[in-house]
């Protein structure tokens, strides 16, 4: 029991009482959870301004650097360095998920950054990009996850 006493002699709550208290505590669970929807929708915005008008930074090309350094460390030759929601593909990420190999044209914003700078500085020192669906809520694709490979050519 939750330690609070009971009067047993006290009559008990009516039932107008109880269904009243139980709409008050439904009401307050349904508001607790349209303010997280709320800061979820906001966080989601913030992010997506920020990933299609904002230029990638220098933290986030030095945390692709730690992803694979530290992928260096535990013996990998790949690491997922980005992710971003599928949604902001020109596509949807339908070209990502059917590895038509244009994909690299649905991309924009930030991930079309990320993609240009490996261009410039990643493959000219062999590395490899990949792109993939790496979530599918409800069977349709989430989020997309670039990986950067250093491993050897196969012969």
């Amino acid at each position: 029991m939750s330690g609070e006493k009971i009067d047993p002699n006290a009559p008990p709550p009516s039932a107008d009482q109880l269904r009243k208290k139980l709409v008050d505590e439904q009401m307050a669970e349904m508001k607790k959870r349209e303010a997280q929807r709320s800061a979820e929708q906001q966080k989601l915005t913030a992010f997506t301004d920020d990933f299609l008008k904002g230029q990638v930074t220098d933290d986030e090309i030095a945390r692709v650097r730690r992803l694979v350094m530290n992928a260096v460390k535990d013996g990998k030759l790949e690491a997922l360095v980005y992710t971003f929601p599928s949604d902001l593909c020109t596509d949807s990420g339908r070209a990502i998920n059917s590895s038509d190999p244009k994909w690299p044209d649905t991309l924009k914003g930030k991930a079309r950054q990320f993609y240009e700078r490996f261009l410039q500085f990643g493959k000219p020192q062999g590395f490899k990009l990949k792109a993939m669906i790496v979530t599918f809520p409800g069977g349709i694709p989430g989020d997309v996850g670039f990986f950067l490979s250093w491993a050897p050519e196969a012969k």
